[in-house]
C-alpha cells in the first residue's frame, strides 16, 4: 500500500476522532451478486455497533483537515498549527476498497473540513460515495457528513449513495455558537437537516408507488452537540434534542464532552478533563426520551435544570415523585413498570407476560434480569426483603444508591438507623 497515502490517513484519522456520531445502525442490506460487501456481516476492527449490538468496523477519516473556519473548540481550526493533509477522491476510494478487501473494515465514515466553500467540499464528499457505489459496486455501509451551508441538490445526491447523513449542530444555542464560531450560524445547519428530511419523505412516498425506486439515506440522519464548552444547561440541551426527535428523519443525537484541545483560547473553559459523567447522564436521559415515553420537563425543569451526576435520570425522577411509589409489580400497567428504576423495557414486558400465570416475588424478578438493587425500594411483591422509598424516605434511598468519591452507604446501616 502506498506509504504516502498511509501517512495522510494517520493525520486525517487522528483529526476525525473527535466526531463521536459514528454509527452504523439503521440499515440492512445483504450481499448482492456483482456487488462488493454488505451491511450485515463480517468481522474486523471494531469501531461502531450495528442494530443488533454487534461490533463492526468502519474506516473513520476526513477528506481533508484544512478548514476555512476558525471555530474555537475545533482542533482543525484555521489558526492552529497542526499537520495538514488532503485525500484526493481517487485516493480515498482506493483506500476504502483496499481496506475492505483486506477485511479491515465493513464501511466508511467520512467527514471533512470546509475548503473553498461548503458546496465545493460537499461535491467532493459526494464523489467519493458515488464512485464507491457506481464504479466499484461497493455495497457496504457509508456514513457521510453533510457540510453546513451545502446546496439542496448536493445533499439530495449524497442521500442517494449514503446510508446515513449527519449534520453537527455542535453548540445548542445560537448566541454561544456565534461567540465561539463567528463564521457559523444555526441556519446553515438546520437547512441541510430539512433537505435530508424532505428527501427521506419523498423517497418513502416514491417507494409506495414504485417498488424499486431508489432509497434516500435509509438509516436516517444524526447530529452531535458539544457538552461543557458553553454555559447551556442540560435542560437547554435536552429541549433541543427532544425537538429534533420529533422530526421523522432524526435517528440519533450524540453528546460529546468538551475536550480542551485549544487551551490558549480565553473564550473556552479551563477544564482539566472532559465532563464524561455529564455526557453519560445526557445519554441516559436521551434514552428515556426515545424509548421510555418521558418528556423533557419530567427529567429537567427550571427547578432542576441540570442532571444529577450522582444518580441516573430515571432514579432522580422517581425520588422526586415518591407519591407514585411503591408500584405493585403484579398489578401495575406496562407504562408504569417502565418508570421503575432498575426495570427496563424487556424486563417490563417479561413481568406483564409472566404474572398471568403466577404472582411474582423477589427471586422471580431477579431471575428476569431486573436490577433489584434499585427496584426493590420502588416496588411491592411477594417476599420483598427491604423497606420501600416512602418508609426509608427519598433522601435515605438516594444516599444508599448514589456514588460519591467511590463510597456507598451501607444498606443494613441505613435500615438500622431508620429503625432506631
Amino acid at each position: 500500500m502506498n506509504e504516502k497515502i498511509l501517512d495522510k490517513l494517520k493525520i486525517l484519522a487522528e483529526s476525525a476522532k473527535y466526531d463521536v456520531s459514528c454509527s452504523s445502525s439503521g440499515t440492512v442490506r445483504g450481499g448482492c451478486k456483482g456487488m462488493l460487501g454488505n451491511t450485515v456481516g463480517g468481522w474486523g476492527i471494531c469501531h461502531s455497533f450495528a442494530d443488533d449490538g454487534r461490533c463492526i468496523s468502519l474506516l473513520k477519516t476526513m477528506l481533508t483537515n484544512y478548514c476555512i473556519y476558525d471555530c474555537a473548540y475545533c482542533i482543525n481550526r484555521r489558526s492552529n498549527d497542526v499537520p495538514r493533509a488532503t485525500f484526493s477522491v481517487s485516493e480515498l476510494v482506493e483506500l476504502t476498497i483496499e481496506f475492505y478487501r483486506r477485511n479491515y473494515i465493513e464501511g466508511l465514515f467520512l467527514s471533512s473540513g470546509v475548503v473553498r466553500n461548503p458546496d465545493y467540499t460537499m461535491e467532493r464528499l459526494v464523489r467519493v460515495a458515488k464512485d464507491l457505489r457506481t464504479i466499484h459496486r461497493f455495497n457496504g455501509y457509508i456514513h457521510l457528513k453533510s457540510i453546513p451551508g451545502a446546496s439542496s441538490e448536493l445533499v439530495h445526491e449524497a442521500g442517494l449513495y449514503a446510508d446515513r447523513l449527519s449534520v453537527n449542530i455542535e453548540i445548542p444555542k445560537e448566541e454561544s455558537l456565534k461567540h465561539l464560531a463567528p463564521e457559523k450560524d444555526h441556519q446553515s445547519v438546520f437547512a441541510p437537516m430539512r433537505y435530508i428530511q424532505q428527501g427521506m419523505l419523498e423517497s418513502a412516498e416514491e417507494r409506495k408507488r414504485f417498488r424499486h425506486a431508489p432509497r434516500f439515506a435509509p438509516a436516517g440522519q444524526s447530529t452531535q452537540m458539544i457538552v461543557g464548552a458553553t454555559p447551556e444547561t442540560d435542560k437547554d440541551i435536552l429541549g433541543l434534542s427532544s425537538a429534533l426527535y420529533r422530526r421523522p428523519s432524526m435517528k440519533r443525537v450524540y453528546y460529546s464532552g468538551y475536550i480542551a484541545v485549544n487551551t490558549y483560547d480565553p473564550r473556552l473553559p479551563a477544564l482539566k478533563q472532559p465532563p464524561l459523567v455529564r455526557e453519560n447522564r445526557l445519554y441516559q436521559a436521551d434514552w428515556l426520551l426515545r424509548f421510555y415515553q418521558f418528556k423533557v420537563e419530567e427529567i429537567v425543569d427550571d427547578t432542576f435544570p441540570q442532571l444529577d451526576l450522582d444518580i441516573d435520570p430515571k432514579l432522580a425522577w422517581a425520588l422526586r415523585h415518591p407519591e407514585l411509589f411503591p408500584v405493585d409489580v403484579n398489578r401495575a400497567d406496562y407504562e408504569m413498570l417502565m418508570r421503575v428504576p432498575g426495570i427496563g423495557l424487556k424486563s417490563a414486558r417479561l413481568i406483564v407476560a409472566s404474572r398471568r400465570f403466577s404472582r411474582l416475588g423477589y427471586y422471580q424478578l431477579k431471575k428476569m434480569g431486573i436490577v433489584m438493587k434499585k427496584a426493590q425500594y420502588f416496588i411491592t411483591c411477594n417476599e420483598l426483603p427491604v423497606l420501600t422509598v416512602n418508609e426509608l424516605t427519598p433522601p435515605r434511598v438516594r444516599g444508599l444508591l448514589a456514588q460519591k468519591g467511590g463510597r456507598k452507604m451501607d444498606e443494613r446501616q441505613l435500615v438500622l438507623n431508620f429503625e432506631e
